[in-house]
């Protein structure tokens, strides 16, 4: 590239200005030394007026956080590392502070966690820039969570009900359909003015290729964003990327919009975390996880929430997820998510090998306060569905032993088979609010009572192309809904 070349007079005015706006005083500047390098992260010597968490940039090129101080030396994780860092390489303090670049042209870009673009595409132009690490919306600033979510999941809209501002853990082991519920959502948020943030934490490429395929594929991608930091990432990206997708989805939030951000997964942070402060000597906890643990991710998730109207009226709608090990909800990690958010939709393998897809534990899985913001027409049809099934769950174990039962139960018994062909459902096909309330009135109402369990799922898919021709809506009168679910049975 050529460098610039200035006419004399202009060089001349230029220095001049220069010199207008000079003034004489002591400058200090700081400047360390790397001692060491390795397994991305550097040892460095110096920097005396260091902070936690601030930008080191080195001469080399590469980039770094302070993640750790001793008396002697500064340890730091590197963002970014060129081929030329070693020992004895000069390290400064970075002036910017730890953000990330926000606004309206991420929707539909692939990320790092530092906002540089993966997907082939050039930088998006952005001027504001967001902290990573803030303090959460303060008491007076929040709303009750009030405004539903909808997942256009029947089992979870109808029984685990999901509000804007909540934080629901997705939990379950792996290959049990954690995600597929997180994708299903965002795609459901089509058309709901809801901003989507996906963060994907230490996956494979497959797998990040195949969640951008496939939220490309249903028009998913326009409205969200994808932060990336895959296996082969550096260590100090995958410990950002939650809090840069949170920063992002904050930023909206804070503008007034209603955002859903997906974390992806924090099992996989938390064992980010514990390699990182394990290379940095920090004294080891409970299964060798630091001590400030549970310290890290209740800072990720306490900032999202549901704003009072004097704040702008925004949302933030988490969906973290967790793995589990042969099922074990009790483990040190789940249990300090379940702890920290308000519910969790537990997946089960009993259920999925047994074909019940999606495999949730409905026995386990419980949403705090999600029932204060369903719409009060699906909460009145679903009334005491969950506590009704919980108890076909009980009886239908006597069915093992063939007793005979009395015709109370095995009415009761039939009717909760019927609701769980009903619950069952296919991924990538999340379903309306309406539908919900269709399928709701007709299973109460005994439609379905004379239907045989085989021939339920073609039913309901009927069902849903009538209720599409439709013009009814959630706050039409349940008298108009039995009409349009009569007139669907009858033809």
């Amino acid at each position: 590239m050529k460098s610039e070349t200035l006419h004399p007079v202009d060089l001349l005015e230029k220095q001049a200005a220069w010199l207008d706006h000079y003034h004489l005083g002591l400058r200090i500047t700081e400047q360390g030394i790397v001692v060491s390098v390795g397994d991305g992260i550097a040892w460095i010597s110096g920097l005396p007026s260091v902070a936690m968490e601030e930008i080191l940039a080195f001469e080399d090129g590469s980039q770094g956080m302070v993640f750790d101080l001793t008396e002697e030396l500064v340890g730091a994780v590197l963002l970014h590392e060129t081929d030329r860092l070693t020992a004895g390489t000069t390290v400064y303090l970075s002036p910017r502070p730890l953000s990330v670049p926000v606004g309206d042209n991420l929707l539909g870009r692939v990320v790092d966690p530092l906002g540089n673009p993966l997907d082939g595409r050039q930088k998006p132009e952005l001027t504001t820039m967001q902290p990573l690490e803030r303090r959460s919306p303060a008491i007076v600033a929040r709303d009750f969570v009030h405004e539903p979510l909808y997942t256009g999941i029947k089992v979870i809209d109808t029984l685990i009900p999901i509000g804007k501002g909540q934080r629901q853990l997705l939990i379950g082991d792996e290959g049990l359909g954690r995600s597929s519920i997180a994708i299903d959502t965002v795609i459901n948020q089509r058309g709901r003015d809801v901003y989507c943030v996906y963060v994907l934490i230490g996956q494979k490429r497959s797998t990040v290729v195949n969640t951008i395929k496939t939220l490309r594929s249903y028009g998913a991608l326009e409205y969200t964003t994808i932060i990336v930091a895959e296996a082969s990432t550096l260590p100090g990206l995958q410990h950002l990327a939650p809090f840069a997708g949170c920063a992002i989805a904050e930023f909206w939030m804070q503008q007034g919009y209603d955002t859903l951000v997906v974390y992806d997964d924090l099992s996989t942070h938390a064992k980010t975390y514990r390699e990182l402060s394990l290379l940095l000597r920090r004294p080891p906890g409970r299964e060798a996880y630091p001590g400030d643990i549970f310290s890290l991710h209740a800072r990720l998730l306490e900032r999202s929430t549901s704003l009072n109207t004097a704040h702008g009226s925004g949302s933030m709608t988490a969906l973290p997820i967790v793995e589990t090990k042969q099922g074990e909800i009790a483990a040190y990690i789940p249990t300090n998510l379940i702890s920290i958010t308000d519910g969790q939709v537990y997946l089960e393998r009993g259920l999925f090998t047994a074909g019940f897809r999606p495999a949730i534990d409905i026995a386990k899985s419980v949403s705090r306060i999600g029932g204060n913001a369903q719409h009060p027409r699906i909460k009145e049809e679903s009334g005491r569905m969950k506590l009704d099934y919980l108890q076909f769950m009980e009886l239908e174990v006597f069915t093992h032993f063939g007793a005979r039962l009395e015709a109370s139960m095995e009415a009761a018994i039939r009717r909760g088979r019927v609701l769980r062909q009903i619950l069952k459902q296919e991924r990538l096909s999340p379903l309306s609010g309406e539908f919900q309330m269709a399928w709701l009135v007709a299973f109460n109402d005994g439609l379905f009572d004379d239907v045989e369990p085989d021939d339920i799922l073609p039913q309901l898919a009927l069902l849903e192309g009538r209720i599409k021709q439709t013009e009814l809506t959630l706050n039409s009168s349940r008298e108009q809904w039995i009409e349009a679910v009569t007139a669907w049975l009858q033809s």
